[in-house]
């Protein structure tokens, strides 16, 4: 017997091959002659063609038959009547194991009354085929095959000459394989009836009738894919998704809006409008990227948000560009009128003092959330995400945020929350943070069931053409690597766009897959008001300067409908108006206050302007031990690996000394005690399961079966969820992912962790535009942890450095305003934009992470972790320095010296050296080596916010010392330009500067030659402790 494999390609190469003689024609013979011999051979003589690989590669015809012949299969499995002869005859012989290419012979009964497959079986197994049959019998097969043929083609290809385009610019002629000349047909054919059968043609083609003609089949073709919608689909590989599509649009008519939904449409589209006309007139020379030209979006983003809610969405996550949003934010969102206008007039939230400075950010920027009904009565909480201007860096942080939702709302099934992101055409196809989030879409820990994509398509970017600004047909084309529909729609038909917005809806509900709804319009304007676009696209501007309004349109054809009177039309756009003109007013007394835009689950967290409190992070005994039994044993049965064996006796030996925990063991004693304290914790990142450096083995992996062990969500029935991810190999999309997770609930610690320190600087966007500055300019507070892996250890330029200068050159530190004692733990710290630290000891990393949770308020941590200390025993600690009523109850900003009994007295000592990370090991080590003893050794933990009072302390402590701050890094790099201004403040008083000791300035990281390396870092070791290198 043979597969279904082996018969769909020798039935699909028959089927091709069905087309006459006729169909062979100069222009399409390259195009039909690759796919075997023919099915029927009304002209003998033409002998079958080898394929090229090129042509054997035709993705419409190849692909598509194939299709085909698993309908004709299954259907013929189900009732081997129910095909066309020739295809029980294939089949029958098929099953009976005949090879490909002999299992067909035309059925000598072919067109006779009395034919029935049992008397057709003995004959129909000769070696080879052979004609026969009447010729009405083989046109009429021929035609049929034909037919095939182009309904796949219009299917396949109908998009690209529909009517899309409202200014009529991109207009594209028809491709070849859409002419019925291409398959034989001539003008004589076109109202001939043609055979269709009962499963022939699937869908409005058949109406239920055996037979049809061209004419009418092309015309309907023509209604449902080259119309004001274009569907591409048959790209998408699963073929219930294909018929899903078929069925909503192959309809016996096209699609039809009552009477009421009519009426809505224009209401909205007439909210949408008058908006940007009342906006152009109030601020006629302010930028607010309106969305003039796509008015279209407003009613299809309100009939997409009503279709959902009614399939059970009931919160959504939406995040878009500058382009359209203050509408968007009106009309969508319902933001309240007067905050609006409060905004255009200048309005920004006040502080309660005027010592931290809110900067706020342009109006089209920001973002809210409001509850707000549906046109079915249902509420729905709608989220718009705040974002810069850098096109797309939204997108992921959208759909982290959504993932969140869905988590806390234990929407296991991605039915209740619904992330919507709207783009623009040439940032879509242009930025690359587009395809890295499409391509989390389908991933377990990354998945929100889908998104829907709407693309404003203005066809052009700023002063760029389209042909400039993309090589595929579509700016959509990078979705189809992750087999979405994508819907191209006319933004001047406001009806179509309804129609695939719900359409949009529905196949997220139904398949929990991406969607795209590319509305082609046009922009009114330049890229902004006062932009002037003729300079660059005169003939387009042209063109837009003499198009009408879709509103004007619109309202036209609904009277001539008879939808609505001109009476009726005018009362509401009075209305309208009045409503713009009362917001208008009220919005020029409004004052603004943060709680426009804070969301419930944030409320009693303190602002920068209130006093919050600090906790001790230090955890119980009995709860250390508990975390440390189960992280330090395996289910009965499970085989680990003898290197993990080893680890796992050492880690059981840690907790039963209390001595040598060591820094993985650390962290997951952090994660255990914040999880049986009710925080979720989530860290995701390229290897994270293992670590890169194979420290971490979070999930274990049994050598006999594969099946996976996960001991730190196995601590208690009652702990709150672990979620530990490997991610796909992409920086930027996956921070923004776990800064979109962070921003929806306080209590949980969101990680991410770099593979190696310096590929953070792929995100650089979601760093730079939203870590960082993200609760300067929204109010939006962050707990986001950020483990950046970082050390000189020889391993040449890349991947020694997290390029830790960069990250303190965006904190917003005023070197020249210390703060007290009082202040140093609290009110410093929440008027701090971030905190950065490298922790040298696990303790104060267990501490620093608990610290993230244990305060009311919220701020990202940058956190330099060092590869080479995560095996160097002397950093390791011990239990009692994270137990309640041991050495340490909290985070230590400043490590003072750890062995005041080794060196002179604090009067006597000579040399106070201040340094932060694994370079203080080094430090020791040659200290020790050196015999040195007048050498005091600090440790900035914390090096922002700047620890000025504790720093303080020790400088006061040293009276007759010289201040040297001593780094691994090259002088222009690491903290030296950070602290340097810092040091400057605390010694100003005593008349002391401070003296750099490091590498030389460099304009690379680090060196190559371990070599190099070694006798860089003898020398800076030298220079800090002042003693002589011995000579080699």
């Amino acid at each position: 017997m043979l597969s279904l494999h082996q018969i769909k390609r020798t039935g699909g190469r028959l089927l091709l091959n069905s087309v006459r003689s006729s169909a062979l024609t100069s222009s399409s013979a390259p195009l039909l002659r690759p796919y075997a011999a023919r099915f029927y051979a009304s002209t003998p003589s033409v002998t079958p063609q080898p394929a090229t690989r090129k042509e054997l590669s035709e993705s419409f015809l190849d692909g598509t038959s194939a299709v085909y012949v698993e309908e004709m299969f299954a259907a013929w499995k189900s009732n081997p009547s129910s095909v066309h002869k020739s295809w029980d005859v294939f089949f029958r012989q098929s099953e009976k194991g005949a090879a490909p290419g002999t299992a067909y012979m035309s059925p000598p009964t072919l067109g006779r009354a009395d034919y029935s497959p049992s008397t057709t079986s003995s004959s129909a197994s000769s070696s080879a085929p052979t004609v026969s049959g009447s010729t009405d019998s083989l046109q009429r097969v021929n035609d049929s095959m034909r037919l095939v043929l182009l309904v796949r083609a219009y299917q396949v290809r109908g998009h690209s000459i529909a009517t899309l385009d409202p200014l009529e610019i991109d207009i594209h002629e028809m491709p070849a394989e859409l002419k019925p000349e291409r398959y034989g047909f001539t003008e004589a054919d076109m109202d001939r009836e043609i055979y269709v059968g009962d499963n022939l043609i699937s869908g409005f083609l058949s109406s239920g009738k055996h037979t049809t003609t061209l004419r009418s089949i092309i015309e309907r073709l023509k209604q449902t894919y080259c119309g004001t919608i274009g569907v591409e689909y048959m790209h998408i590989q699963e073929r219930e998704m294909c018929d899903w599509i078929r069925q909503r649009f192959e309809t016996d008519q096209k699609y039809q809006l009552t009477p009421d939904q009519k009426k809505k449409t224009l209401e909205r589209l007439a909210w949408a409008d008058q908006f940007e006309r009342f906006l152009n007139t109030k601020y006629k020379t302010h930028k607010r990227f309106g969305l003039d030209g796509c008015e279209s979006l407003i009613p299809g983003t309100k009939a997409l948000i009503d279709t959902a809610a009614d399939l059970g969405v009931d919160s959504i996550v939406i995040g878009m560009p500058h382009r359209g949003r203050l509408n968007v934010l009106a009309n969508v969102v319902r933001k309240p009128l007067p905050t609006i206008f409060s905004e255009f007039n200048g309005g920004v939230v006040t502080n309660e003092t005027d010592e931290y400075t809110l900067s706020g950010d342009v109006k089209y920027h920001l973002g809210t959330s409001y509850d707000r009904p549906t046109n079915s009565g249902k509420l729905i909480h709608l989220s718009l995400v705040a974002n810069p201007s850098h096109l797309e860096a939204v997108a992921p942080v959208v759909e982290g945020k959504t993932r969140a939702k869905q988590f806390y709302a234990e929407d296991k099934d991605r039915s209740t929350v619904l992330p919507i992101i709207m783009h623009g055409d040439a940032a879509f196809a242009g930025q690359g943070v587009v395809y890295e989030t499409l391509h989390l879409s389908h991933l377990k820990d990354y998945t929100t069931g889908g998104s829907i994509h709407i693309i404003v398509n203005n066809q052009i970017g700023f002063t760029t053409d389209p042909k400039s600004s993309r090589s595929s047909m579509y700016c959509t084309d990078v979705a189809k690597t992750i087999d979405c529909p994508i819907f191209h729609v006319n933004g001047d038909d406001p009806e179509a766009v309804v129609h695939v917005m719900q359409t949009a809806a529905e196949w997220r509900q139904t398949f929990k897959r991406d969607v795209i709804v590319d509305i082609i319009c046009y922009r009114r304007y330049g890229h902004n008001e006062i932009d002037q676009p003729h300079f660059t696209q005169p003939l387009m501007y042209q063109k837009i300067d003499k198009m009408t309004p879709v509103l004007t349109k619109y309202s036209e054809q609904l009277k001539k409908e008879g939808v609505l009177t001109a009476e009726a039309y005018d009362t509401m756009m009075e209305h309208i108006h009045s409503v713009y003109e009362k917001g208008y007013e009220e919005g020029a007394k409004k004052i603004p206050a943060a709680s426009d835009w804070l969301e419930s689950k944030w409320t009693g967290f303190k602002s920068p302007a209130q006093l919050a409190r600090i906790s001790d992070t230090a955890v119980s005994a009995d709860i250390l031990q508990k975390i440390g039994k189960v992280i330090s044993t395996v289910p009965e049965g499970f085989s680990l690996h003898n290197t993990i064996k080893r680890n796992w006796k050492d880690k059981a030996t840690m907790f039963e000394t209390g001595k040598a925990i060591d820094w993985a063991t650390a962290e997951a004693l952090a994660f255990g005690s914040l999880m049986l304290e009710g925080n979720h914790v989530r860290l995701s990142g390229q290897d994270v399961e293992r670590g890169t450096f194979s420290h971490r083995h979070a999930v274990l992996h049994d050598q006999k079966d594969g099946k996976t062990y996960t001991p730190l969500a196995s601590l208690d029935t009652n702990q709150a969820a672990f979620s530990i991810s490997n991610s796909s190999l992409s920086e930027f999309a996956v921070l923004g992912f776990e800064l979109g997770y962070s921003l929806e609930n306080p209590n949980s610690l969101i990680l991410w962790e770099a593979q190696f320190g310096d590929f953070a600087n792929g995100a650089q966007v979601i760093i730079d535009q939203f870590v960082s500055s993200g609760e300067q300019k929204w109010l939006r507070q962050s707990g986001l942890t950020m483990l950046l892996p970082h050390g000189y250890d020889g391993a040449g330029p890349e991947h020694s450095s997290a390029r830790l200068e960069r990250f303190l050159n965006l904190c917003d530190s005023d070197p020249n305003k210390p703060f007290s004692k009082e202040e140093g733990e609290s009110k410093q710290i929440q008027h701090s934009n971030w905190q950065i630290v490298f922790c040298t000891t696990p303790a104060n990393y267990f501490h620093v992470l608990r610290r993230q949770i244990h305060r009311d308020f919220r701020k990202p941590l940058v956190l330099m972790t060092s590869k080479y200390l995560l095996r160097y025993t002397p950093s390791f600690s011990t239990l009692s320095e994270m137990t309640v009523g041991g050495e340490a109850p909290r985070f230590r900003r400043i490590y003072p010296e750890s062995f005041p009994d080794q060196i002179v007295p604090v009067d006597k000592v000579k040399r106070v050296v201040f340094c932060s990370g694994q370079v203080y090991y080094n430090l020791l080590k040659a200290r020790t080596d050196n015999n040195v003893k007048d050498v005091a050794l600090i440790r900035l933990e914390q090096i922002y916010p700047f620890p000025f009072d504790l720093v303080s302390e020790q400088v006061a402590l040293y009276p007759n010392a010289e201040m040297i701050w001593c780094q691994e890094e090259p002088m222009n790099m690491g903290a030296w330009g950070f602290v340097r201004a810092h040091f400057a403040t605390v010694l100003k008083s005593s008349g002391k500067s401070i003296t750099y000791t490091g590498r030389p300035v460099s304009a690379s990281p680090a060196v190559a030659s371990p070599k190099v390396h070694d006798r860089q870092q003898s020398k800076f070791l030298s220079e800090a402790l002042n003693f002589n290198i011995p000579s080699q």
